[in-house]
């Protein structure tokens, strides 16, 4: 094993990039090497006339620019970890934030094993991510387009009476409605049209999704099992397997469970002990498909017919799961709602226990399928 000789620290932005190394060896001062234009096969080579490949290790935080450095990094055989900004330790009365001094602080901790590197997903499986991001985005216009058709008719006291809206019935209704305006009318078009685009522009990238993701080599294996459970279809298992990975890097549930920012919040010191609202740290998108998926625990456990089909091919050992999930959830959903808890609250404990049992299905997939 090649000895690490020096630790470079990169701070990243769209059109420069800031280094600095620190040699191995406490107490050593970190050296700032300058910036230079964000252009990655430039800074490989800069970076290979610091010494040879493997005895030169890189970090920087993960951010917009995503991880083609890094991926062009290691193809060279030099070492190269995105580390998490939000776990990046912070130097207290720090008052100078500058990119050189971001660089070397990056050098300084990658010395001394205080960073938290990210995974980088495989290139497939980050493709999946994107397509998923663009679904993502398709579904917050879609609720913009909605909201400003609902606002423009309850401002001329337009009101659906029906309990479903956005249904075949309720866009009949709302194209039905006459204005004596012209302009007005023409408004109610545009709205309209605005809608139907945004459903079919959803309703196309949910087909993507489905189409790409049993295709992802790395993930195809888990993304089919957690479909055996209630409330993971098609999108929440592609957002689970596409924004998490291989669920196997988890020791523990709890660990699965802090990462997407399922736990209490706590500031406690000495014998005093303070518990608040769940952290919402990590990855937001899971966590959102998670609480959706929740909201199914009310209901009563049973194998319909599409989780039938769904299972089709899964172990008996993951249906044992999601069925124990089923029973659990249910039982536990109920229990806290007949004692006073909110709806809410209850279902964010739900998606809790709920990310326990995914990450249960997670352990048993065979290495060679991961």
């Amino acid at each position: 094993m090649q000895k690490i000789a020096q630790y470079v620290g990169l701070d990243v932005h769209k059109a420069t990039v800031a280094l600095a190394v620190a040699d191995a060896g406490p107490g050593l001062e970190v050296r700032d090497l300058g910036e230079m234009p964000h252009d990655v096969p430039r800074i490989v080579k800069r970076i290979l006339k610091l010494g040879e490949a493997g005895s030169v290790h890189v970090a920087y935080e993960a951010g917009p620019t995503g991880y083609g450095l890094c991926r062009a990094l290691k193809a060279e055989g030099i070492p190269c970890i995105v580390v998490a900004p939000s776990k990046t330790p912070q130097v207290t009365g720090d008052r100078v934030k500058t990119d050189r001094r971001d660089a070397a602080k990056l050098a300084r901790f990658l010395r001394s094993g205080d960073l938290v590197p990210v995974t980088p997903p495989e290139q497939d499986v980050e493709a999946l991510r994107d397509v998923l991001r663009a679904r993502e985005d398709a579904v917050l216009a879609q609720r913009r387009a909605r909201q400003q058709l609902s606002g423009f008719l309850l401002r001329h006291d337009r009101k659906w009476s029906n309990k479903s809206a956005w249904t075949q019935k309720h866009m009949e209704w709302i194209r039905s409605q006459r204005f004596e305006s012209e302009a007005q009318q023409q408004v109610l078009e545009d709205y309209a049209r605005e809608v139907q685009r945004q459903s079919q522009r959803l309703l196309e990238a949910s087909e993507h999704v489905e189409a790409l993701a049993p295709k992802t080599k790395s993930c195809a294996v888990l993304y089919t099992w957690l479909q055996s459970m209630r409330g993971v279809g098609p999108i929440t298992a592609a957002t689970i397997v596409a924004e998490i990975g291989d669920l196997r890097r988890f020791g523990t549930a709890s660990q699965m469970m802090s990462y997407v920012g399922l736990v209490p919040s706590e500031r406690s010191s000495g014998s005093t002990v303070r518990r608040g609202a769940i952290t919402k740290a990590g990855n937001p998108h899971v966590r959102w498909k998670l609480i959706e998926s929740a909201w199914h625990a009310r209901h009563r456990p049973a194998l319909t017919t599409a989780l039938r089909r769904r299972g089709d091919g899964v172990p008996q050992t993951v249906q044992d799961i999601a069925w124990k999930a089923q029973k659990r959830l249910h039982k536990r959903y109920w229990s806290m709602v007949n004692r006073g808890k909110r709806a809410q609250t209850t279902v964010v404990a739900i998606a809790r226990e709920l990310c326990g049992f995914i990450w249960a299905i997670g352990q048993q997939v065979p290495q060679s399928a991961a």
